[in-house]
């Protein structure tokens, strides 16, 4: 079972590796302002995940110069990915997105803009806007879906049905845009068979990658409240990595795998504490993968 991640994908379509660069461009969220909640979803931290991105007190051009500036020791000419991270990114006045995609747009490192957002903050203007940029540079847009299961859906605060998934997907699509859609592992309530369920759902939904993310509890979180009070049990490292495995061999073989785990703030990290160690994590995936290769053999 070939697995078929970003590193081989941009090598196979720009010709050498990019690396990401995590921007905040002072967004918010419609499950924070009012607009459909004000308390987020219920594992999202009040960095809006976006723990590692810029900052948003920066300009998009000043944030892509410290991230260059941090991996400075590993590559000297590198071309970048833009990864507009925090809150939902397209959440925002027209010309307010303009102006930020297009100073990233224009920064000559810069290769490809990704964009995090949720399927329901997608309207005829953005998707115009986003095809505009899209004929200058590459553009991926990064859907939350976490879940394809109402009541799931309904815990963790997402506040929108799974047909408004479908439709941003379809429209994007249609236009010409990369998907990339994260899906959440280990969500309380869900079994084994949910979560193979939604990735499955992924895979034939024609996204054209995933991002397979281990729910984490965040300190400050309501998430953290129920966890402590013990109304679930986060996934154990041996279970994650199976069902991982698992999860990759349902996927169709040119779907590119964007994320196999998630990297935790080691500092509000909750639990489970294992996961912090993300080269054991990704190691221990591979190592499964190839077996189940060899049983299949």
């Amino acid at each position: 079972m070939k697995i078929y991640t970003l590193n081989q994908y941009v090598h196979d379509k720009y010709g050498q590796k990019l690396y990401k660069i995590a921007l905040d461009g002072g967004f918010t969220c419609p499950n924070r302002d009012g607009a459909i909640d004000t308390r987020g979803c219920i594992f999202c931290s009040g960095a809006g995940s976006g723990e590692f991105a810029g900052d948003r007190a920066m300009s998009i051009t000043r944030q892509i110069e410290k991230g260059k500036d941090r991996v400075a020791g590993k590559i000297k000419d590198g071309r970048y990915i833009a990864y507009f991270q925090a809150f939902t990114n397209t959440y925002a006045p027209v010309e307010k997105l303009r102006s930020l995609y297009m100073e990233a747009i224009n920064h000559q490192d810069i290769a490809v803009v990704s964009i995090a957002t949720r399927p329901d903050c997608l309207s005829d203007e953005v998707l115009d806007l986003l095809c505009e940029c899209n004929k200058i540079k590459p553009i991926w847009v990064e859907l939350g879906l976490q879940t394809i299961h109402p009541g799931t859906a309904k815990y963790i605060r997402r506040g929108y049905p799974l047909s408004v998934y479908d439709d941003a997907v379809n429209r994007l699509k249609a236009s010409g845009i990369e998907v990339i859609v994260h899906v959440m592992l280990g969500l309380p309530g869900e079994t084994r068979q949910d979560m193979l369920d939604t990735v499955s759902y992924v895979g034939k939904s024609h996204a054209d990658g995933i991002k397979l993310q281990l729910l984490h509890v965040i300190r400050g979180t309501d998430l953290e409240k129920d966890y402590l009070e013990g109304r679930f049990e986060t996934l154990a490292f041996e279970t994650y990595v199976e069902l991982v495995a698992d999860c990759i061999a349902l996927l169709p073989k040119n779907m590119v795998i964007h994320r196999m785990t998630g990297d935790g703030d080691k500092r509000t990290l909750v639990a489970p504490l294992w996961s912090a160690d993300k080269k054991r994590v990704l190691n221990a995936i591979q190592t499964a993968i190839s077996q189940k290769d060899r049983i299949r053999d």
